[in-house]
């Protein structure tokens, strides 16, 4: 087959009527063949072909529930998310472009094309930062699963199943090319990853084809971005909206026949060696697909309110400060060992938020003056608290740090020191709420009702809609809970 370059495309189109000229129709638009890596598969369509063949009856109990967690937990973010200004004007900016009314917007009720209703609805969950997180990779997945998810799910009529299914598949991918590319993330936003899982979770609704569904996930490979340092900016939230953004539109042009480089994944220019450098790992990327997964073995829900990471240092603070049972004032010092440790930065007080929710010292502070640590530390009044103010001071890192070896790298260490001496320690690995430590489902509901009152849902709607997602494998239609959701 002869490839026609893009100078010879327009040196034809300059003799021949464009009418009776079609460089598709004749062949010569398809990109060159290339030769298959060893095993005959380049590992986009090998990965597809996996996540692809999974089916509802192939999922074990556990990874259903997972995924009714998710669901409820990304719900439950995205009703706080929905009070922030940065989702606001994204919203409102995607109302007025408006569209094909094909998916509803979460506590809203307007609907929007696919791609537009998925980006706000990210944008939703994540914007509170009280989402999942996933212990591998450190990033949201489950907020880009779910409003891909939901948004597709509702628009085909698919069923509670399919969701589930597509959502334990997504969180699959996403975490396997996340583990592929290793802690040397260079710069880039976590947001790079979870596009993965929404794309897959989009094309397995949609019924793509393993090779659709291989270009697919070869164009968000392509197509995402994010810089890591927007994390502590609306930029992060900007992130999450892009990346459910570019899942939708990938699965869609591909099911339309929109194709891209088989070996965009594993080329020497391609995503594993721009984004992972020499240290990507891919050898094991669809490795004993099924056995184990993800959404059971690294998924973790936040049951307070911030940096996922941050969360085993509070817990440890919040046990440290129980058995001191001192008065704020009796503190003289509170040291922090475990890798979080390196983010304190003295001196600095949060002005808002977003500030506060990714600043260790507040966390810290906050959980030792409060002896507890909730959604309600989020708050104004809370960040701005003169006790906790003194407390930040005092937070540093631990000059002599325990043996401790942790498991997760978000592990931590904290030490009260009284101003009589005394010393009280607890370290915490993994955070509640995870996978290692198991999910309960009580801590998700009281969860779900603790935030999702934030959208103005009524009590009645809010029992209505956790009820749906806990049966929601019985669902015949998703569009019975984003109806509620209105």
């Amino acid at each position: 087959m002869s490839v026609l370059t893009r100078r010879e495309l327009l040196a034809a189109l300059a003799v021949s009527p464009l009418g009776r000229f079609s460089p598709i129709r004749s062949g010569w638009l398809q990109p060159a063949a290339r030769r298959p890596p060893e095993g005959g598969r380049y590992i986009a369509l090998a990965l597809a072909r996996l996540l692809n063949s999974t089916r509802y009856g192939d999922l074990q109990p556990t990874v259903i529930d997972r995924a009714k967690m998710l669901i409820a937990s990304t719900l439950a973010s995205a009703a706080s998310g929905s009070l922030i200004s940065s989702v606001r004007i994204v919203r409102s900016l995607a109302k007025e472009e408006g569209g094909r009314p094909e998916a509803t917007l979460w506590f809203d009720g307007s609907k929007l094309p696919l791609s537009g209703a998925a980006r706000v609805n990210a944008m939703l969950s994540d914007a509170a930062a009280s989402d999942d997180s996933d212990l591998r990779n450190v990033a949201h997945t489950g907020t880009t699963v779910v409003s891909t998810g939901l948004a597709v799910a509702e628009h085909i009529g698919a069923t509670g199943q399919d969701v589930l299914c597509a959502i334990a598949a997504g969180y699959e991918a996403a975490g396997r090319i996340g583990a592929a590319l290793g802690d040397n993330r260079q710069g880039f936003h976590a947001s790079v990853i979870v596009a993965f899982g929404g794309v897959v979770t989009t094309a397995k609704l949609l019924k793509l084809t393993d090779e659709q569904m291989a270009h697919a996930i070869s164009l968000v490979a392509t197509t995402m971005g994010g810089l890591a340092i927007g994390t502590n900016s609306w930029a992060r939230e900007y992130h999450a909206g892009n990346a459910a953004l570019a899942a939708v539109n990938a699965a869609q042009a591909a099911a339309h026949g929109y194709t891209a480089n088989e070996d965009m994944l594993e080329a020497p220019r391609g995503f594993f060696a721009v984004f992972g450098g020499n240290t990507a790992n891919i050898k094991n990327l669809t490795r004993d697909m099924g056995k184990e997964w993800d959404i059971v073995t690294y998924l973790a829900i936040k049951l307070v309110p911030g940096a996922h990471a941050f969360h085993p240092s509070v817990e440890a603070a919040v046990n440290a400060a129980r058995q001191a049972n001192v008065a704020p004032d009796q503190v003289a010092r509170i040291l922090i060992a475990g890798s979080q440790s390196r983010t304190i930065v003295a001196g600095q007080r949060p002005k808002d938020m977003v500030e506060a929710i990714h600043s260790l010292p507040y966390f810290i502070a906050s959980a030792v003056a409060d002896k507890d640590f909730s959604w309600i530390h989020a708050s104004s009044g809370k960040i701005h608290n003169p006790a906790v103010a003194r407390l930040m001071d005092l937070v540093e890192p631990d000059p002599s740090p325990p043996p401790v070896r942790y498991n997760w790298s978000w592990g931590g260490t904290v030490t009260i020191v009284t101003t009589s001496g005394a010393r009280y320690t607890s370290t915490v690995d993994a955070p509640r709420g995870s996978g290692p430590r198991g999910i309960d489902w009580r801590d998700v509901d009281a969860k779900y009702r603790a935030l999702v009152r934030d959208s103005g849902l009524s009590t009645k709607r809010i029992e209505q809609t956790l009820t749906l997602i806990h049966r929601f494998d019985e669902v015949r239609r998703v569009s019975e809970l984003t109806h509620l959701l209105s």
